[in-house]
């Protein structure tokens, strides 16, 4: 622009017109949409303060108008942006605390604040009041929680039928608890009775270790016998409803677990070698097998193993295998 102001008014007019022809050219062969660095938007902006709106040829005024107002949020926001004040709480902090309060809802800000403590979270209580979960209901637990608080107390009973090599019909019976799902007891006979269940029931759970709930349908080999065990035994007798088999959920799927991954798979010979059978897949059941109720992890929890050589052993004949490191 300095040199501009020495030369001749004749050769400025013959190179802006060599600019103008040679912008001419450019416009019919370049692509329709141009791309502009931040300097280009800068000096466009400039120059059009400068009255030469006329003057625009690869851009429209609009655009041009466009990048001087983003331009004012940019400056504007660099001049408002925070200095100092409190620190900001990092995300992994706000996502625990969310996930506390959800997890406790009996628990307050204090609380809390006093969790965070103690796992080495510097951070202020009105901090944990701000990012806290809003609610707006009393906290109360859900029929979730509430299920599982009663889980322990609460066992179930099922029977079913298995056919043997012979075509003899042998009757299994299953005892389990709900708290981690885990198998109690399996009794097998070829003949039923309300005396023999009753006995079933005491083996099964002891008369100091019996649960407070026991599930149950409307078989008729429940018997009067059977009844009165469970009221000496101070265990409250709910039997489903009627034609309800879902009312047993828990009992119902576990015995579809062991059709499907044993029984289906062999023939049985006899009542002694049934026991056997159901036997060894109770200590695979209980010890081994994951379940996703659980959070994969066994009925009789196991430990995570990380050192040692991994050992397969078989079970059942190989139909399954247990891993573990030795």
């Amino acid at each position: 622009m300095v040199v501009d102001l020495f030369r001749s008014w004749a050769a400025l007019e013959a190179e802006i017109l060599t600019l103008r022809q040679q912008i001419n050219v450019l416009r019919r062969t370049a692509p329709k949409k141009q791309t502009f660095s931040s300097i280009d938007r800068l000096i466009f902006v400039c120059l059009y303060r400068l009255g030469v709106r006329h003057a625009l040829a690869i851009v429209k005024p609009e655009t041009v108008i466009k990048w001087h107002r983003a331009g004012f949020r940019l400056y504007w926001r660099w001049k408002s942006k925070a200095r100092g004040g409190r620190p900001t709480v990092p995300l992994e902090i706000r996502k625990l605390i969310r996930e506390m309060s959800i997890a406790n809802p009996l628990w307050g800000a204090p609380r809390i604040h006093g969790e965070l403590l103690k796992l080495g979270v510097d951070i202020g209580q009105t901090s944990v009041a701000k990012y806290m979960v809003r609610r707006r209901d009393p906290p109360s637990q859900g029929w979730r929680t509430f299920l599982r608080n009663h889980a322990d107390g609460i066992a179930a009973m099922d029977m079913f039928v298995v056919p043997t090599i012979s075509f003899r019909l042998l009757y299994g019976l299953l005892i389990m608890g709900h708290g981690r799902r885990h198998i109690l007891w399996f009794g097998v006979t070829a003949h039923p009775t309300a005396e023999w269940i009753a006995n079933q029931i005491t083996e099964a759970c002891g008369w100091e270790q019996a649960p407070r709930y026991l599930i149950r349908d409307r078989d008729g080999a429940y018997g009067e016998v059977f009844i009165r065990r469970l009221r000496s035994m101070g265990i409250r007798d709910r039997p489903t409803s009627p034609r309800s088999p879902w009312d047993n959920g828990y009992a119902e799927r576990l015995i579809g677990s062991i059709r499907r991954e044993c029984l289906d798979h062999v023939v049985v010979f006899s009542e002694r070698h049934l026991r056997h059978l159901l036997l060894s897949y109770m200590k695979y059941y209980n010890g081994a097998r994951t379940h996703l109720s659980l959070e994969k992890d066994a009925p009789v929890s196991r430990a995570v193993d990380r050192a040692g050589h991994i050992l397969c052993r078989p079970i059942l004949g190989g139909l399954h295998h247990q891993y573990a490191r030795i």
